[in-house]
């Protein structure tokens, strides 16, 4: 069987004409390429060549022959490729899993970014509950997943990424929406929320407490717009992540971020995935660009 090497030489030399150049081309003797090529030929038990003192002219056949050869050499030029690129996991269809309380307001320029820098890597990409999507992942029904901390599981290695704001808004008429407040009339105030599965949930039940405001139990939102509705009516204030405020498909349309002197709410992001995966490096790769891009996007220097 015709090896690769047999196949370059034959092609090199076709386009260089003769074998000295043909050797020069191809770093080796010129007696060892004429003997791969006569190897060649008997392997396939035909001419491919009309050697003369001046150089050497294809046979009809091995016209022929050169011009596949020219079709399997690019098809492993693609291989090659393909395994370098398979090398940082860059290829393929990578399952990501994300809340839908970041995904769609991060991703989109990610993934932008991920394509032009590996345009062989697929992303499906699929939203859920933090803690179910954790499980989903130790299962191995999700390669990696982009969310709030704490993500747990004992099996999981765990980047943290960046630290979002989380802003205290209102209608945009409300009262409170005038200038800076005293964190003490916030006492009492309705706050609305996601539903409890959500990590969201959880920081805004927290920043209830600590602000003596009530967690509205009968107006719960189920998506981030939601939220921003209710909130832009008047039905109550709520907590919203900075880059859904700064995002072309959220925004802060009817909504006032409202000035709390010393207010400092964030989450906490990361990518994490199954610890000692072969994808470890590929996914090391994503949490850079994840991060590079959030930090721009929010004007965080610190995560």
């Amino acid at each position: 069987m015709p090896t690769i090497r047999q196949l370059q030489y034959v092609v090199t030399l076709a386009d260089a004409g003769s074998f000295a150049e043909a050797a020069r081309i191809s770093h080796v003797s010129q007696p060892a390429l004429s003997q791969q090529i006569k190897a060649l030929e008997d392997q396939l038990g035909v001419k491919l060549l009309e050697r003369s003192t001046t150089g050497a002219i294809l046979t009809p056949i091995g016209r022929s022959i050169v011009s596949r050869a020219r079709g399997v050499l690019g098809e492993v030029r693609n291989i090659e490729e393909l395994a370098r690129s398979a090398a940082n996991g860059l290829t393929g269809t990578l399952r990501l899993g994300t809340t839908p309380t970041l995904g769609p307001y991060l991703l989109s320029p990610i993934i932008a970014e991920l394509h032009r820098a590996a345009p062989g890597l697929r992303l499906y990409v699929r939203e859920g509950i933090p803690d179910e999507q954790a499980l989903a992942l130790s299962r191995g029904e999700l390669d990696v997943i982009l969310g709030p901390l704490p993500i747990r599981g004992d099996d999981l290695e765990i980047e943290p990424l960046f630290r979002e704001p989380l802003h205290l808004v209102a209608a945009v008429d409300s009262d409170l929406a005038s200038g800076p407040l005293d964190p003490a009339v916030l006492a009492g105030q309705t706050l609305l929320s996601l539903d409890t599965r959500h990590h969201l949930h959880r920081e805004t039940s927290r920043i209830a407490t600590e602000h003596g405001m009530v967690l509205s139990p009968d107006y719960e939102g189920t998506s981030l717009d939601s939220l921003h509705m209710m909130a832009a009516s008047g039905l109550g204030l709520t907590v919203l992540p900075q880059l859904y405020l700064r995002s072309d498909v959220g925004g802060q349309a009817g909504l006032a971020i409202l000035d709390v002197p010393g207010w400092k709410a964030h989450r906490s992001v990361a990518l994490a995935w199954r610890r000692g995966t072969t994808m470890e490096a590929a996914f090391r790769i994503i949490a850079d660009r994840v991060q590079s891009t959030a930090r721009r996007m929010l004007d965080l220097q610190d995560v």
